[in-house]
């Protein structure tokens, strides 16, 4: 029986690796239905909203989503695509793994780190009140008046929200992957030293839900200090589980370790719904003129071939990817030594290499 799995091309060069991405995994042998459907800045000049109802419906169906990258603006215009499908889905656990794959351009080798970002609460719940708005200044008021703390009245104000449940099953979900992956250990990475009260929460609770797993080493790090550490001495760490926005940025240090977001997957994965994903973003400069890097679409599509059960197929695009990358013949501009080198193949060739790497490993 086939899987029914919602592929979201989204914009900039998301169509272009998301039809690289679906003749890939096609190859694998894997029989998938893909219902195709568009999120992002192409749709909203169109509906008035980069995810419509119909994108929405489709992932309800499915359970399961590839989503190609989607434009966020900045500072102006709709909320990220990717945070509100998230929360839309309860999609509450951010993976993104950092692993170091032979040929690619870095300063360090041998990394292999796996960040659990929790992806629902914290400064990106979108608990916003804007500048000069008569909501916020009532707020300043009432915030200032509770908390004897001088509050500026031309303040914008976001709230950070952090619980005891959502972050009990982030830090539950980080421990239960490095049990079923054998990980030896989870840091919990928070700042608690000064916001005693929700990263306190977050640290407090981590070490509660770490007694339970005595399998797994556990510690924490202060979130500073934890970008300190990962840069001089990343081969002492495995699994990483923290909030949201720390999430956010320390996963992109982690891809930096490994050559950059490139070649950085990312799934978002609740009780219910997941959604696989690069980590980077859509590049609409270089839009339709195939040359982008498909590596972190199509890794991230190996890990939803485990997630539905088809480890063998995951395992072998992966082992595929990373040969054609160490090989160093057929990849993009950006993976090759010098990125003017003229040997560079596009974004559909470099898949094409892959397919046939897969049939000589297969």
């Amino acid at each position: 029986m086939a899987h029914s799995i919602t592929l979201i091309i989204g914009d900039g060069t998301g169509p272009e690796l998301a039809e690289v991405a679906r003749e890939v995994i096609d190859a694998t042998g894997v029989a998938i239905e893909w219902d195709v459907q568009e999120a992002g800045v192409h749709i909203a000049e169109k509906t008035g909203n980069p995810l419509t109802d119909e994108t929405i419906a489709s992932i309800k169906k499915n359970k399961v989503a590839l989503k190609a990258p989607i434009t966020t603006p900045v500072g102006k215009g709709f909320r990220s695509v990717n945070v509100t499908l998230r929360q839309v889905f309860d999609c509450y656990a951010n993976i993104r793994p950092a692993k170091y794959y032979a040929g690619v351009q870095s300063r360090y080798e041998g990394v292999d780190l796996v960040v659990f970002r929790e992806n629902i609460e914290d400064l990106y719940a979108g608990i916003e009140f804007e500048q000069g708005d008569e909501k916020t200044q009532k707020l300043i008021v009432d915030l200032s008046a509770l908390s004897g703390k001088d509050i500026r009245e031309d303040s914008a104000i976001s709230i950070k929200p952090i619980s005891t449940f959502r972050t009990e099953r982030i830090v539950r979900a980080a421990f239960e992957y490095a049990r079923r992956e054998g990980r030896k250990k989870v840091t919990a990475v928070h700042k608690a030293n000064i916001m005693k009260y929700t990263d306190g929460l977050f640290l407090r609770t981590a070490e509660r839900v770490a007694g339970e797993y005595s399998d797994i080493a556990f510690e924490d790090r202060i979130v500073d200090n934890m970008c300190m550490q990962l840069v001089q001495k990343p081969e002492e760490y495995d699994v990483l589980v923290m909030e949201n926005l720390y999430g956010d940025i320390i996963s992109d240090l982690c891809s930096g370790l490994v050559g950059g977001l490139g070649v950085a997957p990312g799934a978002n994965i609740g009780d219910e719904y997941a959604i696989f994903e690069p980590v980077h973003g859509s590049a609409p400069k270089y839009a339709g003129q195939n040359k982008v890097n498909p590596t972190a679409i199509l890794l991230a599509g190996a890990m939803m071939l485990r997630h539905i059960g088809e480890k063998e197929a995951g395992d072998r695009l992966e082992r595929a990817v990373a040969a054609v990358i160490a090989e160093g013949k057929e990849v993009t501009y950006d993976l090759k030594k010098d990125r003017n080198d003229p040997t560079a193949v596009g974004t559909r060739e470099m898949g094409q290499a892959v397919i046939k790497k897969m049939s000589d490993i297969s």
